[in-house]
């Protein structure tokens, strides 16, 4: 997998942002795919993820109610609609992917594939 992020950018506080993954050679269909961040000065954090098998979605509790990650099938691609942003979610955005999974984990570890991430500054 050679995995693309995109859809970055600066927003003001309260406002929305889609990210995007998708892989270069084709479909993510059979991959759990999660959503990692990393801010200046903090560990990386697992924000996002769903299942290959039933589409199960997982967030963090810093996100819960305001992102929701989803595949578009038409597209090939798993997105992040990220709303009500706050300066707390200014990071570098990741998506990666693990095809053995069952289900999904916010836990970066266990994912093998990786994007080269994509800023997000959300002004206040």
């Amino acid at each position: 997998l050679q995995l693309v992020e995109s859809g970055g950018g600066l927003v003001q506080a309260g406002g929305s942002l889609r990210l995007s993954c998708g892989d270069s050679g084709g479909a993510l269909d059979n991959y759990a795919i999660g959503w990692f961040r990393k801010a200046p000065g903090k560990e990386r954090e697992g924000v996002a993820c769903i299942s290959s098998s039933d589409n199960s979605t997982w967030y963090a509790d810093s996100v819960k109610g305001r992102f929701t990650v989803a595949r578009d099938y038409g597209k090939k691609q798993v997105f992040l609609q990220m709303d009500s942003l706050n300066p707390e979610d200014t990071a570098i955005y990741y998506c990666a992917a693990e095809g053995l999974f069952v289900g999904c984990v916010l836990l970066s570890d266990p994912y093998d594939y990786w994007g080269q991430g994509t800023q997000v500054t959300v002004s206040s």
